[in-house]
């Protein structure tokens, strides 16, 4: 069984199977920090599911919005005509809170604050928080991590 545990600290996202680690990977988390406030712009800590994988057979530097791919590939003429857009690319994957009153209803709830795991134009800085509460990876890591995990696995955000 697969698990993972994204280490806001270190900006790891570290996959297990049958509790050892398998795969780790870079990811790129919210600027404005942690918490789980409605509006926040904080990346959600606790226990999370993946509710929802989104893009199945999307080419890579699809974009997305609201879900949805828009028609466009991601590219840098795009990305200047669009300097303010937040860039959600090649997959989704959909978090849901677990632990009711820290991450799932109300106004701390993880899904309906559309909080994901997606891709990002592969020119974005890995090293550093930069999202606007969901977890940013490169395309190609994320592609590998959507073949290797299914619908329903555990995620620790700590």
């Amino acid at each position: 069984m697969y698990s993972i545990v994204v280490t806001i600290a270190s900006q790891k996202l570290t996959v297990l199977h049958d509790g050892v680690i398998v795969r780790e990977y870079q990811v790129s988390s919210a600027k404005k920090g942690v918490g789980e406030q409605f509006g926040s712009e904080q990346t959600p800590r606790g226990s999370h599911i993946i509710r929802a994988k989104i893009g199945d057979d999307c080419p890579i530097n699809t974009v997305f919005v609201a879900r949805r791919p828009t028609g466009e590939i991601y590219s840098h003429a795009l990305r200047q005509a669009n300097p303010d857009r937040d860039w959600i690319l090649t997959r989704i994957f959909w978090l849901s809170g677990l632990q009711k009153g820290k991450n799932r209803l109300g106004k701390v709830d993880t899904m309906r604050r559309y909080i994901y795991i997606h891709g990002t134009p592969d020119e974005t800085d890995m090293a550093c928080p930069g999202s606007r509460g969901c977890l940013r990876m490169l395309n190609l890591d994320i592609i590998e991590l959507y073949h290797l995990i299914p619908v329903g696995t555990l995620i620790d955000i700590i």
